[in-house]
């Protein structure tokens, strides 16, 4: 008897048409739960942060001068500092300007499982076929991979093992053929 085989790893990418209507479906009140749950996803997208990590995210644990924000729980039990892109403090400056002096301490103000319903809701509104919330995970790896070293990467993203960025990052060969000129 053999243990069965892992199915193959997801590589679904998120498409400009998809994301513009997904954006008009979440709307843009920050103060809604369906905006938040929709700039959460776009925030992924940015800092390659699993959705427990980003409904656990802290303003006491996020530096917006110095760019960063560290995770105290993260899958592997290693705590971990995030570095954020310009777009990534953009999106944290926004969901601040919209909480005012709420006095809530979670960045997003949302619970995880809160996030997966608005998540699927939202998706399907916008008429997304086979998106889910992870596969941010993949997307913002694909695209940091063009932009940082492989440890630096692997740092991030918190893999220990080099082989699990293998999983995620599915750069298209052109993009390769491109890389060689």
């Amino acid at each position: 008897m053999r243990k069965p085989s892992k199915p193959p790893a997801r590589d679904r990418v998120i498409s400009d048409d998809e994301l513009a209507r997904l954006a008009l479906s979440a709307g843009g009140d920050l103060g809604k739960v369906t905006a938040r749950a929709f700039h959460a996803f776009l925030f992924a997208i940015e800092t390659a942060m699993r959705a427990g990590e980003i409904v656990g995210l802290e303003w006491s644990r996020v530096d917006l001068q110095a760019r960063y924000c560290s995770l105290l729980v993260t899958k592997n039990g290693t705590a971990r500092d995030v570095p954020l892109s310009l777009r990534a403090v953009e999106l944290l400056e926004a969901l601040r300007a919209s909480q005012g002096e709420s006095g809530v301490d979670l960045v997003f103000e949302l619970a995880s499982r809160q996030l997966d319903v608005l998540w699927r809701k939202l998706r399907d509104r916008a008429a997304v076929v086979d998106l889910t919330f992870h596969d941010s995970r993949h997307i913002a790896i694909t695209r940091l991979a063009g932009k940082l070293e492989v440890l630096e990467l692997a740092r991030m993203v918190g893999h220990r093992n080099l082989n699990e960025l293998l999983t995620y990052y599915n750069a298209p060969s052109t993009e390769l053929a491109k890389r060689l000129d």
